[in-house]
């Protein structure tokens, strides 16, 4: 890191590797594409993705049409765009105007602004599969208030209008309230009036939702509070106290119900309606009345012609329907004199849920299906989703007499509920990745645990009370009376697609050691409670393996060979694997199976080949063509029979090269010689078109595909010996004419391939690369009229071996293979070339595979093997190479017990003299059980024994069904079974879900473990010690103290019994454990600390430094204890965070920023060095060096600290002069340079010095609490500063502003951004109009190619 900190004036990019992954909230519609189902999602960190909900048959062609295909129903979420904001988003909601087809969204965000934004597809027919097709519109972007995230600056809550989108309402947090008329001007654009007031003082809002009452006068319901002024709080102190008094006394004597709300806690939680009057342009608070004291979220039923309208309200124990003017039918209970006034329905509880805690709604959503019906989902805080139900009376539909809740399932906790028409339900989850599940069945009223309104309405008239606020205020009450259920695996939908999120991070850790790999793997913690997980992210893309098979010798090249038969669906699949020896070919047959062919191919299998391809356009069969070292062989089928026609090379010259495509051959005899071919489209007959030499021998050519529509390719490539590039013209007036050349330098071509892509406009570029005998790549475009290639071509190096180039197709776009000492795919997209290696190991050679099974494979060798593999997510082809904007990962998941902490890595002894590299982690859950005290509570946590238990009791009734059947081949039966069991356990693992353990009841309850794990086996568990009950591990460290050997122990720091409000505890301690053989944890001794808890730790000079509290202490090792030796006490808060380097300790304090502390070993005490002038409250922090340290803060803050030169020279006073009141004194220690201030906009929770490439420069990587993964990378020359910091300001001015947020004001959100370029920014001019991108460079002094090539390389530079 001595590059970063050399200068004076640090300068630094921020680039993004993953986006976060929290999704805030979330909308379904029909956004893009009128019929097509969609979701726009907001995420952290200020983007906003739309996702299309994409179905698809998976058929299985047969070539009997008689007998019908197997078709598998595949459901997937596809990226179609993603919008940078540059802000905080805080709300959404989806709204169609009256008269239109498609859905528009609003945003609010913190930019003061309104934002209308509409998505439209632009596509041309022939990129259909493009990402880049679909494109958004803001439409407006009113200003209301100020910028930021204020409590009295609306834009937290959105609702609208769910009649025809007549207007929106978007409040804040407290007071003020503003209504927009929304309307169609005669053209049919949108437009969107002056906003309305509806402000309220007083007021605290905690939902907002549109209501759907016909079409009269929109209606706006606010879940709000009003709370009193100061001057009447303070007059009522007394009147409050005396209550209370009188409260605890009525409690203790068993008197009468003390009333909840207006005579009770001060406050009442009332709904209240806002109308517009769309009259008199006026909003005005139509109706209000209290209810539920713990209401928070609101859900609009269906009114007017398809229901009753009003609300649902969800809150704790309880959902309540309100609607103005509502009437309850009469009690049944004609003997009590108690009224009931409310429709209420309380919720069934867990079976180990304590009684005296309730159970909070968090989200509720209403799915209209048809006129009149209609049904509501709402979801607790514990993940049980429940279905809600109304029944209206018969005589007035509009009057609802009772509710139903019945439990449906239980789902990971989300930030919202989506339900499709196409019965699919997303929840875009609090914490790990984002689930689409499948309806299996909705209509489960009569087999699933449920209560009714009547039930709980009963209840409360037969005990007597005469408040239903108390009654209902009461978690007793509801325990008492709802029945009870225990939460098992999916029974009612099933997943059918994740959305891969990290959040949260708690932190990470960069390094190669896996022990077998290039590249370092990222090893982060995430997730919470049951979806905790460690994750090992690696740069590429995953590889699913699909075959395997050994060969007879090591090939020298693969092809493959396209069958002339075109499926049902219109696409091509293979018919050959053609695979060359030094002395031989072999030919496989690809089928139902895949056989070995001899000469019925009419392949020459004697002689290598060096390239072969299926001629003709699929419409006439125009044979084989395979090129062998001795002529070139036209293969064609006639009658059954084989006919072959060869043309020989002349003399003694061998054919050295060669290429060819549907239409065209190409190829090169020893010397330089080529020779062109062609197909006769009427004879279909192979001629001889063109000779020419070129004076040097050829190592590489490529006559590249045929364009669609077109019958040849225009140009084909020539790499030579003398490191020369060549494109010549294939064109029928100038064959084989020079049109352009690049020269390499020293290196030599060993590979070439030219491939047609599509940019975001539809249109069709030409692209040339080239692989290199020193492992790089060059790229670089090429014009489709002049063959003219660019000044400015990208290279980028691979490997440490020769790259071969070959084209193959992925997600239905072409893209190119590239093989080195590790495998990579390129391919454009959103305006910009992406590549990615494959996370699989080496290959030779390679090329495009599809057939029935696999659509879009790889066929390649390595080694003596051939290889079939499938490249995407689940072997899927769902790889997001070039949909993103990110680079691409593959993750590998490691469950864990509970909330991962922290981590730190351990060298541990394997015998006598091996050494192994074990990693430890600590765990801990608050308000959870242990574990052994949740199997003694019978808690199932993956909740399948009981059902996985009858799905084999099920399974064995129905074998015994088939037994009674006539069978002859009782393998066939036997198969049959087993593809059941597959069935069964597929169907098993796609309805898991995880379970939240049982609520303790009392305070101070914790969870915790020590892992161990073994990064070079997968991260697999090696040892796991449960601590003790309610004793939690929060931080841990390696720590080698000299008077053991400098052994490598394990220090965990622990509390027991630990509240957060208030913040206290029993006790602390620190306890050590030894790591056994590499595979155990062995406890060594335990030490009880005073001062407060641990929090941080780090090794120190052969010792243990540990952060207590509000103190520094310094320990030795004991045989019982550690000792101590010195400590430092009165830091201003809390020891956050510790590192140590040398006889420095760096100190973060909780709220009170950074302190570089001195341990002066003659005097034996620790001294405050310099201390930070502003007070953050730090989160994490890395060294960078002696002097420089990086810290996060809990506001989304880094900065970058350095010790000023000479400050620690007073720190130690040797002549004992100096006062001890002046070394006390504030102004007396010295202060910390501020380098570097950015807002990154995500609380970051890890920092860690790495090098992402292999020999590569170290970066600052970081990970944040919503599951982002970025690098801060040091600039190396003052041209790359003065580039980044010039096209970052203009990109300030010309980037647009989808939420009217100023770019530079986001980034200086608490403090002005100083010396951190903002590569977010910068990598949007890949995404600007050409005609913005054409003004920049000129400015810059530079063409568009080459700062689209600056921006490619720096990238390139860090993976």
């Amino acid at each position: 890191m001595s590059s970063i900190t050399s200068a004076a004036a640090m300068k630094l990019l921020d680039v993004r590797l993953k986006h976060a992954g929290s999704i805030i909230t979330s909308a379904i519609g029909e956004f893009s594409t009128s019929g097509v189902q969609e979701i726009a999602c907001l995420r952290a960190g200020g983007t906003i993705d739309l996702y299309r909900i994409v179905i698809t048959n998976v058929s299985s062609d047969g070539d009997d049409d008689d007998e019908e295909d197997e078709e598998e129903v595949q459901t997937t979420l596809k990226l179609l765009k993603r919008i940078e904001t540059r802000s905080t988003l805080r709300s959404l909601t989806a709204i169609r105007i009256s008269g239109s087809k498609k859905d528009v969204i609003l945003v609010g965000a913190d930019g003061g602004c309104l934002s209308l934004i509409a998505f439209d597809t632009a596509a041309s027919a022939s990129n259909n599969n493009s990402d880049a097709s679909v494109t958004y519109k803001l439409l407006h972007c009113p200003t209301f208030g100020k910028s930021g995230c204020r409590r009295d600056t609306p834009g937290q809550y959105l609702a609208s209008d769910p009649r025809g989108g007549r207007a929106v309402m978007i409040a804040s947090t407290e007071k003020r309230k503003l209504v927009y008329v929304l309307n169609r001007d005669s053209g049919g654009n949108i437009t969107i009036a002056s906003p309305l007031e509806a402000h309220r003082p007083r007021t605290v809002v905690f939902d907002l939702v549109g209501v759907d009452n016909g079409f009269d006068n929109p209606i706006f319901a606010s879940l709000e509070v009003q709370y009193p002024e100061y001057e009447d709080t303070v007059l009522a102190e007394r009147k409050k106290k005396k209550e209370k008094e009188d409260h605890d006394k009525m409690e203790v004597e068993g008197g009468r119900d003390v009333e909840l709300g207006q005579h009770g806690d001060g406050y009442t939680k009332q709904l209240a309606y806002y109308e517009l009057d769309l009259g008199l342009n006026h909003v005005s608070r139509r109706w209000a009345t209290s209810t539920i004291r713990s209401a928070c979220c609101l859900a609009a039923i269906p009114g007017g012609l398809d229901g009753p309208s009003g609300v649902l309200v969800g809150g704790e124990d309880y959902i309540e329907y309100l609607r103005e003017g509502m009437t309850l039918p009469p009690s049944s209970n004609g003997e009590s004199k108690v009224t009931p006034k409310r429709l209420i329905c309380a919720i069934p509880r867990r079976e180990l849920h304590p009684k005296s805690k309730g159970v909070l709604i968090t989200t509720i959503s209403v799915l209209r299906q048809k006129k009149g019906k209609f049904f509501a989902l709402a979801q607790s805080e514990l993940g049980d989703v429940y279905k809600v139900t109304l029944q209206m009376s018969k005589e007035d539909k509009t009057v609802v007499t009772h509710m139903t809740i019945c439990l449906l399932d239980t789902l990971p906790v989300g930030n919202g509920l989506n339900i499709s028409k196409l019965a699919l339900l997303f929840v875009p989850a609090e914490f790990g990745d984002h689930g689409l599940y499948q309806f299996d069945a909705i209509d489960i009223e009569d087999s699933a645990v449920k209560f009714t309104s009547e039930e709980t309405i009963s209840a409360f008239v037969k005990s007597g009370k005469s408040s239903e606020d108390a009654f209902y205020a009461s978690s007793e009450n509801a325990a008492a009376i709802v029945p009870t259920f225990r939460p098992t695996i999916l029974r009612n939908m099933h997943k059918v697609f994740a959305l891969d999120s990290l959040a949260p991070v708690t932190s990470v850790l960069v390094g190669e050691l896996a022990g077998n790999e290039v590249s370092p793997q990222f090893y982060t913690l995430c997730g919470r409670g049951p979806r905790s997980s460690l994750r090992i992210l690696r740069h590429g893309l995953s590889v699913t393996e699909l075959a395997v098979s050994e060969l007879p010798g090591t090939p020298g090249g693969v092809f493959n060979v396209r069958d002339d038969r075109a499926t049902k669906n219109g696409k091509f699949h293979d018919r050959y694997i053609v695979v060359s020896f030094a002395d031989a070919t072999l030919v496989l047959s690809v089928g139902e199976t895949v056989e070995e062919m001899g000469k019925e191919s009419g392949f020459l299998t004697s002689d290598p080949t060096l390239a072969c391809s299926a001629l003709g356009n699929g419409d006439k069969d125009g044979g084989i063509v395979q090129v062998c070292p001795g002529g070139v062989r036209h293969i064609r089928r006639f009658n059954n029979q084989v006919n072959v026609s060869q043309w020989s090379v002349p003399g003694i010259k061998k054919i050295e090269r060669a290429s060819a495509n549907e239409f065209q051959i190409l190829i090169a005899l020893a010397g330089g010689e080529l020779i062109y071919f062609e197909l006769d489209p009427m004879s279909g007959n192979l001629t001889e078109a063109c000779t020419r030499d070129v004076g040097t021998d050829v190592c590489c050519l490529d006559v590249g595909p045929v364009p669609q529509g077109k019958s040849r390719s225009l140009f084909a490539v020539v790499g030579s010996r003398d490191s020369n590039v060549r494109l010549l013209s294939l064109d029928p007036g100038s064959l084989l004419v020079q049109k352009s050349s690049t020269t390499l330098g020293t290196t030599k071509p060993h590979s070439a391939a030219l491939s047609i892509v599509s940019d975001d406009d539809g249109a069709s570029e030409l692209t040339m690369t080239v692989g290199l005998e020193d492992g790089s790549a060059l790229r670089a475009n090429v014009d489709p009229i002049t063959g003219a290639i660019s000044t400015s071509p990208s290279r980028r190096f691979l490997g440490a071996r020769p790259v071969a180039v070959s084209r193959v197709t992925l997600d239905g776009s072409p893209s190119t293979l590239l093989l080195s000492s590790r495998p990579w795919i390129g391919r454009n997209g959103k305006g910009r070339h992406a590549m990615a290696p494959m996370s699989y190991a080496p290959l030779d050679y390679g090329c495009s595979f599809s057939n029935e099974a696999v659509r879009e494979g790889i066929v390649a060798t390595s080694g003596s093997t051939l290889r079939i593999l499938s490249v995407g997510e689940n072997g899927g082809n769902n790889a997001l190479l070039g949909n993103d904007d990110d680079e691409t990962f593959n993750a590998t998941n490691v469950s864990l017990r509970y909330t991962p902490r922290q981590m730190c890595l351990l060298s541990a002894k394997v015998g006598e003299t091996n050494k192994k590299i074990v990693l430890a982690l600590v765990e801990s859950d608050y308000n959870d059980y242990g574990a052994e005290d949740k199997r003694s509570m019978g808690f199932d946590g993956t909740g399948r024994l009981k059902t996985t238990s009858k799905k084999i009791e099920s399974k064995s009734n129905d074998d015994a069904m088939d037994m009674d059947e006539d069978s002859d081949d009782d393998a066939n039966n036997e198969e049959k079974k087993e593809d059941a069991d597959d069935e069964d356990e597929d169907d098993i693992n796609s309805r898991l879900t995880p379970i939240r353990g049982p609520v303790p009841s009392g305070k101070g309850c914790w969870g915790s473990c020590v892992r161990l794990v073994d990064p070079q086996n997968a991260c697999n568990t090696l040892d796991c010690v449960e601590l003790n009950r309610n004793e939690a591990a929060l931080c841990c460290a390696s720590v080698r103290f000299h008077s053991r050997g400098g052994e490598s122990l394990l220090a965990v720091g622990t509390v027991t019994s630990m509240t957060m409000h208030p913040l206290c505890h029993k006790e602390s301690h620190v306890v050590l454990y030894r790591v056994v053989n590499g595979d155990r944890l062995q406890f060594l001794h335990r030490t009880k600390v005073d001062d407060g808890p641990v929090l941080s730790l780090v090794h120190f000079q052969g010792r243990l430094l540990v952060g207590i509290g509000r103190t520094l202490r310094l320990y030795e090792m004991g045989k019982r204890q550690l000792l101590k030796k010195c400590e430092l006490r009165g830091l201003p808060t809390m020891v956050k965070t510790l590192h140590a380097a040398g006889d420095r300790a760096y100190v973060g304090d909780m709220m009170q920023s950074l302190h570089f502390i001195r341990y002066d070993s003659t005097a034996n005490r620790l001294v405050l060095v310099a201390r930070d002038r502003s007070s953050r409250p730090i989160t994490c922090q890395e060294l960078l060096d002696m002097n420089t340290v990086a810290v996060g803060d809990k506001f989304g803050n880094v900065s970058i600290l350095r010790l000023p030169g000479g400050a620690d020279v007073g720190a130690i006073d040797v002549t004992g002069t100096r006062a001890l009141w002046d070394s006390s004194r504030e102004d007396a220690t010295p202060k910390l340079e501020t380098l570097c201030t950015y807002h990154v906009g995500e609380v970051v929770t890890s920092m860690t010095r790495a090098s992402l490439v292999a020999g590569g420069a170290e970066s600052l990587v970081y990970v944040t609490v919503t599951g982002r993964v970025g690098a801060f990378v040091p600039f190396t020359s003052r041209e790359d500063v003065e580039f980044y910091t010039s096209l970052e300001g203009y990109l300030r001015v010309e980037a647009p502003r989808p939420t009217g947020r100023d770019p530079q004001a986001y980034r200086s959100y608490y403090a002005p951004t100083k010396h951190i370029v903002d590569g977010d920014l910068c990598d949007a001019y890949s995404q600007l109009p050409y005609e913005t991108k054409q003004k920049i460079a000129e400015q810059l002094d530079r063409s568009v190619g080459e700062i689209t090539k600056k921006l490619e390389d720096t990238r390139n530079a860090i993976l």
